[in-house]
């Protein structure tokens, strides 16, 4: 793969794909069970169910060990909670806020735009956890045929203090956040780092970043020179972002493009086939993902470029929500992701047919135009509703009178 831009990138790193929340779990429970120091949570999605329940209790055997414990959770996305299941939280001094709470109207929450969509995970100053997977049991295989298949890493290296720096300054009111992404460029890993992987952590807002994610995919596809895959829950990128794809799938590129083939959210499906005929014409690969639900927002460039996170490639993502992923330049995971996709589309998808496609007609057409056209704008045109300042409300707080470790 061409050069891209050094700015930003943290060499050093060790690297590791976690698929699904049977090992995203294993491993983050596993982190907080031994955390000593600090503990910083950020989630969509926080159930009170068989994994909510579990992540309940290692925060609050840390909180009674001493550890600062930070926990953020969406508004949205996450439901009210039991009485005791905060009062556990506060009686362990567990700091714990949601970001955006607003109240229900006749059971509908309405808060649907600007969520903070992030799942961040950082123990110690030492494992950094980034992906797309929430604290919840749809997440795990015994949930039945709506369990969802997912992706996350864990991270150990110079990159960790960069995302624990960004979720401290989350904590913080507005007027009061100072962090800024370093964006030097890191050139060697010093010694004792923990590997080789090379790290840039990227994040999306409704200010100075809102395109921050997708440039880094577009600034990819144009210099890709073999492959190109991509597996995303939603997909429904720009016009800039398909124009990209489509160019580098025109210069003998091998693009392949992995989307849900069973959704969790139908509409989500149809919008992703109103661009299949526009990209095979191009020379993308479709494939659909029929087992279950796919929920990843994952994507990899020829042999050391990938990218793991919380931002689907979709309206709300990419022009709305509060997201978070990793990039990362390492051959090593590259092979590894390349493996499981390659078994995902050979064991597990089926390839969209040109000849299965709905026969072109000038009424299908029309409606196909103004259906992209609404999705496409429809970023622009939430962003005239009234706007506000989303909140972040502390739930729970450490008795002041309790001595913190």
């Amino acid at each position: 793969m061409k050069a891209l831009d050094a700015a930003g990138w943290h060499a050093g790193n060790r690297v590791r794909l976690l698929e699904n929340g049977e090992q995203f779990f294993a491993r983050a429970f596993e982190a907080i069970r031994h955390a000593r120091e600090e503990v910083l949570l950020e989630t969509f999605i926080l159930f009170e169910d068989k994994v909510g329940l579990e992540l309940h209790r290692h925060l609050v055997d840390a909180g009674k060990r001493g550890v600062r414990v930070e926990v953020t959770v969406d508004g949205y996305g996450s439901p009210r909670f039991s009485p005791g299941f905060l009062e556990a939280l506060a009686e362990a001094g567990v700091r714990f806020r949601v970001f955006d709470p607003k109240p229900t109207l006749f059971g509908l929450r309405l808060n649907v735009f600007r969520r903070m969509h992030r799942k961040l995970l950082v123990v110690d100053r030492r494992l950094a956890f980034v992906g797309g997977i929430n604290y919840s049991a749809d997440h795990l295989s015994d949930f039945g045929p709506a369990a969802k298949r997912d992706y996350a890493v864990e991270l150990e290296g110079p990159a960790v203090g960069e995302i624990r720096g960004f979720l401290l300054a989350t904590l913080q009111p507005p007027q009061r956040r100072e962090w800024r992404p370093r964006r030097a460029a890191t050139a060697t890993a010093p010694a004792g780092d923990a590997g080789g992987a090379r790290v840039l952590f990227e994040y999306r807002d409704n200010a100075g970043r809102s395109a921050a994610i997708e440039r880094r995919y577009r600034d990819a596809f144009a210099a890709a020179e073999r492959r190109i895959v991509i597996a995303n829950a939603y997909f429904f990128p720009s016009h800039g972002f398909l124009r990209d794809l489509r160019r580098a799938a025109r210069r003998s590129v091998e693009v392949a493009l992995i989307v849900q083939g069973e959704p969790d959210v139908p509409l989500a499906l149809s919008a992703a086939r109103v661009l299949y005929r526009e990209l095979m014409q191009a020379g993308v690969r479709i494939y659909e993902y029929c087992e279950r639900p796919f929920h990843g927002k994952v994507a990899l460039i020829d042999d050391d470029w990938a990218t793991v996170g919380s931002s689907n490639l979709d309206p709300l993502s990419l022009s709305l929500n509060l997201e978070a992923n990793v990039f990362i330049r390492d051959r090593g995971f590259n092979r590894e992701l390349g493996a499981r996709l390659d078994a995902l589309i050979r064991d597990h998808c089926r390839l969209v047919e040109a000849q299965a496609l709905p026969p072109p007609n000038p009424l299908r057409n029309l409606v196909v135009s103004v259906f992209y056209h609404v999705l496409r704008h429809f970023p622009s045109w939430a962003g005239l509703l009234p706007a506000h300042t989303p909140d972040l409300v502390l739930v729970t707080a450490p008795d002041p009178a309790r001595p913190e470790g």
